[in-house]
């Protein structure tokens, strides 16, 4: 470890941006978990989110210390209908997919409902839902770390950057699902949140950027109307 990067005001810039960097590329995982554990029991559904942030940390800083390895992963290794497409490509095309598949299924029960008695959805299994933030979290890692690459020259202060990022993540993350899992009526919006990423995946993995601005904005501001509408329902039921 260099303890030089300590007194290099360029080392702590960088720190700073990469945190928050990883920290805005890590609202899709942290949506994503939240939609996931909130068909757990509380315990249950606690005890995964904390698998799920543990196991992003895990995959980022693993992903840090092969860097060789992962940059060799935007080289194309095949090419369809004239688009060379790397590994990172493919991967982002099976996250993306993923991602539209599983938030449209959520949505299409949360529309046809789950009886006539308004019952609950039947609780997912732990195993089910920790294999399914497995896979996110692998596609979030390798699409995260691959945009860190270049912004740091020392793997010492993009892991700093991470560790700090996904402690900030913890914190928000219980706040995010405890809300979501005290209005239903969110859980849709995230829903069509995660299905707008998958799309913007997809849609990076064939080549065709779209850039994350766009799509945080307008989470933030559909985020923001939702919260004014939970706002004036408590109002009038109180």
């Amino acid at each position: 470890m260099n303890l030089d990067l300590l007194f290099e005001a360029s080392a702590w810039a960088s720190l700073l941006t990469l945190t928050a960097m990883e920290i805005v590329l890590g609202i899709d995982n942290i949506v994503f978990i939240s939609v996931l554990v909130s068909r757990l029991p509380a315990v249950e559904g606690k005890r995964a989110r904390q698998i799920g942030l543990a196991l992003a940390l895990v995959f980022r800083i693993a992903l840090l210390l092969i860097l060789s390895w992962l940059i060799g992963l935007t080289e194309p290794v095949i090419t369809i209908l004239g688009q060379g497409l790397s590994w990172r490509d493919l991967i982002l095309l099976a996250g993306g997919l993923f991602l539209i598949y599983k938030a449209t299924h959520e949505i299409h029960q949360g529309v046809e409902g789950h009886g006539e008695d308004g019952a609950k959805p039947v609780q997912a299994s732990f195993t089910a839902i920790i294999a399914q933030i497995i896979v996110i979290d692998m596609v979030f890692s390798v699409d995260s770390i691959v945009t860190a690459i270049g912004m740091a020259e020392h793997v010492e202060i993009m892991i700093a950057a991470v560790v700090i990022a996904m402690g900030v993540m913890y914190i928000a993350s219980g706040a995010i699902a405890g809300f979501i899992d005290r209005h239903p009526t969110t859980k849709m919006l995230a829903l069509a949140f995660l299905l707008m990423i998958g799309i913007a995946l997809v849609a990076d993995g064939v080549g065709f950027h779209i850039p994350r601005g766009y799509i945080y904005t307008a989470m933030a501001f559909s985020a923001f109307v939702e919260i004014l509408n939970v706002s004036a329902r408590r109002k009038r039921t109180g």
